[in-house]
C-alpha cells in the first residue's frame, strides 16, 4: 500500500510544475496569484497523501487545514491590496 502513496506523491508533486511555470511566466499578476493559489492547494492535498502514507493522518489532516486557511487569508489579502492600489483615488485624473 505504501507503493501507492508513493507514487500519488509523485503525481502530485509532479502537478504542481504548470502552476510554477504561471508564476514564473505570468503575463499579469493575477495569474502569477491564481498559480500560487493552485500551488497552495496541490500542496494541500499533499500533506494529506503524505499523512495517510505514514499512518499519522490526524496530525497531518490539522496541518494540511491550517495552511489551507492561511492560504486563503493569504489570497484575499493580496487580492483586496491590489483592488485597492489599481482603483484610481476618486477626483484623481486620470
Amino acid at each position: 500500500m505504501s507503493a501507492v502513496f508513493q507514487g500519488v506523491a509523485v503525481a502530485m508533486a509532479l502537478l504542481l510544475l504548470p502552476p510554477l511555470y504561471r508564476i514564473v511566466k505570468g503575463p499579469t499578476v493575477y495569474d502569477r496569484l491564481i498559480g500560487g493559489a493552485m500551488m497552495g492547494t496541490l500542496t494541500s492535498v499533499l500533506l494529506l497523501v503524505m499523512g495517510y502514507a505514514a499512518d499519522r493522518a490526524d496530525m497531518y489532516v490539522d496541518l494540511s487545514l491550517g495552511y489551507g486557511l492561511a492560504l486563503l487569508i493569504g489570497s484575499l489579502a493580496t487580492t483586496k491590496y491590489l483592488e485597492t492600489r489599481a482603483a484610481p483615488e476618486a477626483g484623481e485624473a486620470e
